[in-house]
């Protein structure tokens, strides 16, 4: 199902600008989009038929330094709720849900956490923990590539750069289920990709520096509904990472698919967007 995005520009407090997507009416519940890494922030196409279902709409942003959105460089995952409560203060929306994959689910975490009265359910999906986790290894059964480039991070910034400087291919190693999903609705993703790396790796940088930081909350404080999807099969984001958070989490529900992988698990969203419709109800 195609719709109608509408793109806005939100001027922020620091003098940044946020680039905004907006695909539904004012009646239509939000659902806040979180984009991975590296991605632009254009809401979930392959999801918009199943929203529109449920009377809900798509509201996304690119995060600071990709697409149209101003960098920020050292910005916390947690600096994420500043931005977009900026961004439902300019739609004029009160409550909203939130919904990330990879990357992008611990921005949405930040917002549940940092947000209360305004977020009433929290979705992720291939989501990362915590660097640091308490009791978690949290580069057990992370594909090589993934180590390096986050080891590199958590070495600081200059390390990292350097890291993306060098030339060093980052192999997904995605499964054949990933490679599946990526010919089928969430084809997708390549529209994302490809203009989140146009102008080199920048914003890339500061997310996996944020990664590998204090995040600037706690994700067990949060006490809207969450929902966490994970692959057993995923190596970029191994599937420990969100069996923490279930466990950490007082209020989070844990659905482990063994046989996906990191993309694959995109495929169980239109069942997360089903829950969300009936948390949101209640």
């Amino acid at each position: 199902m195609t719709a109608a995005v509408r793109e806005i520009e939100v001027p922020l407090s620091d003098g940044r600008v946020l680039h905004g997507y907006d695909t539904g009416r004012a009646d239509e519940f939000p659902l806040i989009w979180h984009h991975g890494t590296p991605n632009i922030g254009r809401p979930p196409e392959p999801l918009f038929e199943v929203a529109a279902r449920f009377g809900m709409r798509w509201v996304s942003y690119d995060r600071p330094g990709y697409g149209g959105s101003t960098a920020h460089p050292g910005r916390s995952i947690g600096s994420a709720a500043t931005d977009v409560e900026a961004l439902a203060d300019a739609l004029g929306i009160a409550r909203f849900a939130v919904v990330g994959h990879s990357g992008g689910s611990p921005h949405a975490l930040a917002c549940a956490a940092l947000l209360p009265d305004r977020v009433a359910a929290a979705v992720t999906m291939a989501g990362l923990a915590p660097y640091q986790a308490p009791g978690l290894d949290w580069y057990a059964g992370m594909i090589a590539a993934g180590v390096s480039s986050l080891r590199a991070a958590a070495a600081g910034r200059a390390a990292k750069e350097a890291h993306e400087a060098s030339g060093v291919e980052y192999d997904p190693e995605f499964t054949a289920a990933d490679l599946a999903t990526l010919r089928g609705n969430w084809a997708w993703l390549d529209s994302v990709v490809g203009p989140a790396v146009a102008d080199g790796p920048g914003p890339l940088i500061d997310d996996d520096l944020a990664y590998v930081s204090p995040w600037g909350f706690d994700p067990s404080r949060i006490r809207a509904p969450m929902l966490l999807l994970h692959g057993g099969q995923d190596g970029i984001v191994p599937a420990a990472h969100s069996v923490w958070l279930a466990q950490a989490c007082a209020t989070a529900e844990l659905r482990l698919s063994p046989e996906d992988g990191h993309l694959s698990i995109l495929d169980k969203a239109s069942g997360a967007v089903e829950w969300l419709s009936q948390r949101i109800k209640t």
